[in-house]
C-alpha cells in the first residue's frame, strides 16, 4: 500500500480469465442486441443516464397512490342507474367479492353530487372542486380490474405486477431502464403519510427493488425533520476529512471487488456511499419548500392545515422532478380502514376527509407543472389498488367494501391525450364491462410513454428473463396523444 493506493498484481491466469470473460460478454451482448432481447447494460455506475428504446413523451413520473382503494362510483365514474336502483338488492351478487361477506347491504347511490366539467364534459364528484377544473388535462381509465381483494397483494400487484412481494416495482424498473438525470439525487423517491397513520400495507416492499440491484430501490423521504435519516455529516468531521474517508473506502472496496470478482451488488453499495455524500449537499435544498414564494405555497394549500402535509409532498415532488429525479411516488393515507381511503365504514366521512387533503394540492401540482412547462414531460398518475362495491357495507354509517373487479385511474401530462376516456364499468359500476384494463396494461403504457418497450426491458434472474409486465401487457394507445 502506497499513499492510500492498493496495488494487486494480476497473475497471467487471472489476466486471461478476466480478458477472455470480457470478450465473451461483448460477443454475447452483440448477439442479444441483434435478437432484440438485450437487457440494460450496467456499467460501474448503475444509475448513469441511459437512452430510451425510442423517443419518449415523458421524462419523469409522479404517481399519486390513492392508498386503500378509492371508490370509483364516488369519485370519477358517474352511475345514474345506481341512483335509480338505490336500496335494491343486487341479485346474484357473490358476497366473497368483498372482504366482509356478512355485512353486505343493498345497492347504495353515491352520496356525492356529480357534474360535468370542461370541454370534454367529464363527470367529477363534488369531492374534487379543484381537480374538476383540470379534467381536460386528464385521460381516464374506467375499466381497471385486478386479481386480489386484499390490500397487501393488491398493493404489490399495482406496484410490481405480481401479488406477492419480492419483485421490483415500477419505479425500480424505470430507474433500471433510464437511470437518473441528476447524479446527486436518487432516481426514485417515495413519500408516505406523515400524520401518524402508518405506511401502506406491505410497507417498503411496495417500493422495493426486488431482484434488481439495490441501487434501484426507492428512497423513502421523511417530510418532517431530516428528509433522509443519517444524511447529516458526523459532528467534528469537515468536508476534506469526509472526502478522504470516502476515497479510501472506495479504493478498499474496489480492490476487494477485483480480488474476489464480486458481483454488481458490491458496486451498487460503493456507489450508494458516494451518492449519500453528494446528497448531503443537494437533498436538503431539493425538499426545501419553505424557500418557495408565497403564491406557490398558496397554490398548493400549504397554509391550509387540512391539506398542508400533502401539499408539502406535492410541492416536494415538483422540486424533485425539476432537479432530475426520474420517478416520485406519494401515498395518500396510511394503513387500512379509516387511516386510508379504505372506506368500509362511513364512506362519506372517509372520502370527504381524504379528498379534502389531496384535492387542492394535486390541482396545484398540475397547474404549477403546466405553468413551468414541465407537464409535457411529466406523467402524473392518480389511482390505488382497487375500487369499491356499489352495494353498502352495513355499519352505523354505511361504507363500501373492496372491489377488485372495477376501479378508476387517470393520467395527465407526459404525452397523454387530455379529455380522453377508456373503458366502462357496467351500469351500476360493479364490474369492468368494456375494454377491460389490467395492471400490466397500465405498466406497459407508463413504460411506453417513457420511451421503453415493456417487452424488451428485461432482467435475468434465477435462470430466466423477467420483465415488469411478465407475459402480458398492452399499451393503451387510446389515451396517448
Amino acid at each position: 500500500m502506497h499513499c492510500n493506493r492498493i496495488e494487486e498484481a494480476l497473475t497471467r491466469r487471472e489476466l486471461l480469465t478476466k480478458a477472455g470473460g470480457g470478450l465473451g460478454a461483448l460477443a454475447l451482448s452483440s448477439l442479444l442486441h441483434e435478437q432484440g432481447h438485450a437487457a440494460v447494460e450496467l456499467g460501474d455506475n448503475p444509475l448513469e443516464a441511459r437512452k430510451p428504446h425510442f423517443e419518449s413523451r415523458a421524462k419523469h413520473v409522479i404517481w399519486l397512490f390513492i392508498n386503500g382503494g378509492p371508490s370509483h362510483v364516488d369519485t370519477w365514474d358517474y352511475k345514474p342507474e345506481l341512483t335509480k336502483r338505490d336500496g335494491q338488492k343486487l341479485e346474484g351478487f357473490d358476497p366473497t367479492t368483498g372482504f366482509f361477506e356478512n355485512a353486505v347491504g343493498p345497492l347504495m347511490k353515491s352520496p356525492f353530487e356529480f357534474r360535468q366539467h370542461g370541454q370534454s364534459g367529464a363527470w367529477a364528484s363534488s369531492l374534487f372542486p379543484n381537480l374538476s377544473r383540470h379534467v381536460d388535462k386528464m385521460a381516464f381509465v374506467k375499466s381497471f380490474h385486478t386479481q386480489s381483494n386484499n390490500h397487501s397483494p393488491a398493493l404489490f400487484m399495482a406496484n410490481t405486477g405480481v401479488t406477492r412481494m419480492g419483485h421490483p416495482c415500477v419505479g425500480s424498473w424505470v430507474s433500471y431502464g433510464l437511470g437518473t438525470e441528476n447524479a446527486n439525487l436518487p432516481a426514485f423517491m417515495v413519500m408516505s403519510d406523515p400524520k401518524g397513520r402508518g405506511l401502506p400495507k406491505g410497507h417498503a416492499a411496495n417500493w422495493g427493488n426486488g431482484f434488481l440491484p439495490g441501487a434501484f430501490q426507492g428512497t423513502w423521504i421523511n417530510t418532517k425533520g431530516d428528509p433522509i435519516p443519517n444524511l447529516q455529516r458526523v459532528p467534528g468531521l469537515n468536508d476534506q476529512q469526509q472526502r478522504a474517508q470516502l476515497r479510501f473506502l472506495r479504493e478498499m472496496n474496489q480492490a476487494h471487488r477485483q480480488r474476489v470478482d464480486a458481483d454488481r451488488e458490491l458496486t451498487a453499495r460503493i456507489k450508494s456511499f458516494e451518492l449519500a455524500y453528494r446528497m448531503q449537499q443537494e437533498a436538503p435544498e431539493c425538499v426545501d419548500v419553505d424557500s418557495e414564494p408565497g403564491h406557490i405555497k398558496k397554490l398548493y394549500g400549504l397554509e391550509d392545515g387540512k391539506c398542508s402535509h400533502f401539499a408539502r409532498q406535492c410541492l416536494m415532488a415538483r422540486r424533485m422532478i425539476e432537479r432530475g429525479v426520474r420517478y416520485v411516488q406519494i401515498y395518500s393515507g396510511g394503513m387500512e380502514n379509516q387511516r386510508s381511503w379504505d372506506g368500509h365504514n362511513d364512506i362519506v366521512g372517509n372520502h370527504t376527509g381524504f379528498a379534502g387533503e389531496t384535492d387542492r394540492p394535486i390541482a396545484g401540482l398540475l397547474e404549477d407543472l403546466e405553468e413551468r412547462g414541465l407537464l409535457e414531460e411529466t406523467l402524473v398518475i392518480w389511482g390505488g389498488e382497487f375500487g369499491r362495491l356499489p352495494v353498502a357495507q352495513k355499519s352505523q354509517k354505511p361504507g363500501r367494501d373492496h372491489n377488485p373487479h372495477a376501479g378508476c385511474y387517470w393520467f395527465a401530462g407526459g404525452g397523454v391525450k387530455g379529455g380522453a376516456s377508456l373503458g366502462e364499468t357496467d351500469e351500476i359500476g360493479h364490474r369492468a364491462a368494456v375494454d377491460k384494463v389490467e395492471i400490466h396494461d397500465l405498466h406497459a403504457t407508463i413504460l411506453h410513454l417513457l420511451g421503453l418497450d415493456h417487452k424488451k426491458l428485461t432482467f435475468k434472474h434465477s435462470g430466466r428473463r423477467f420483465r415488469l409486465t411478465d407475459v402480458a401487457g398492452r399499451v393503451l394507445h387510446k389515451i396517448i396523444a
